[in-house]
């Protein structure tokens, strides 16, 4: 007895779609995308691909969120090729702190709560003002680190082996991306990559211990990346 033709084709079609979705679970989590425009990359030459974009970039926005025992941190950052950067370090009940690095100078001008473990007197004299600061300040320091996008894209880069799973999506920055995840000693770290446009690393998100470099963070670290290639241009203060 012959089938009517509408429930063959519906056969045929439940078959086929039994034996693609069988063979995409037999991919490894890093096989070569067939899908525009990482086709053929696997997920650590995507990621490659994403670390040499943004390390070229002349100049570049972070937002970089993290915790410490003094509270939440967060840092809002400009800064170029050249060195040139600007950072707004707010670092919960420890205050809040300004830096310019320009021609190779560090100023930085910090809040009361910033300064509380000064004296009076320097508080008073040193709150709001531009200063260079001391060497040994354990704020300014950090807060100089961020200044180098490679505080962050290094770990990244010595992971990118690991990367494994990857998925389209669209992160709040609203910018279509590919999502690519993989491990570190302390934990998993995941990454958005532009999909349009030069493959520029837009969020990624570390475990604790994953940004270092000086920067002191035991906790997880997020940072987003914007504004790449836009003039900047940091002005010195007036001291």
């Amino acid at each position: 007895m012959h089938l009517p033709a509408r429930a063959s084709a519906a056969a045929l079609n439940a078959a086929t779609a039994l034996v693609l979705a069988t063979a995409c679970s037999m991919l490894p989590d890093d096989a070569p995308d067939a899908t525009e425009p990482y086709a053929g990359l696997t997920a650590p030459e995507v990621v490659n691909k994403a670390l040499a974009a943004t390390r070229a970039a002349k100049s570049v926005r972070m937002t970089v969120e993290t915790t410490s025992p003094e509270g939440p941190v967060e840092a809002y950052v400009a800064t170029d090729i050249r060195g040139e950067c600007t950072v707004t370090l707010s670092m919960g009940a420890a205050g809040t702190m300004e830096l310019v690095r320009t021609g190779g100078t560090v100023y930085a001008r910090s809040d009361a709560a910033m300064l509380r473990s000064a004296s009076a007197a320097d508080v008073e004299r040193l709150t709001g003002r531009w200063v260079k600061p001391a060497t040994d300040d354990r704020h300014a320091k950090p807060a100089e680190r961020y200044c180098d996008r490679e505080t962050f894209l290094g770990p990244l880069a010595a992971n990118s082996g690991t990367a494994r799973k990857r998925w389209a999506t669209v992160p709040g920055s609203g910018t279509p991306a590919l999502t690519v995840s993989g491990e570190t000693d302390n934990g998993k770290w995941t990454a958005d990559i532009a999909i349009d446009g030069r493959p520029f690393l837009l969020k990624l998100h570390l475990p604790p211990g994953g940004a270092g470099h000086g920067t002191g963070h035991a906790a997880p670290v997020t940072v987003e990346f914007s504004g790449f290639d836009k003039p900047f241009t940091a002005k010195k203060p007036k001291t």
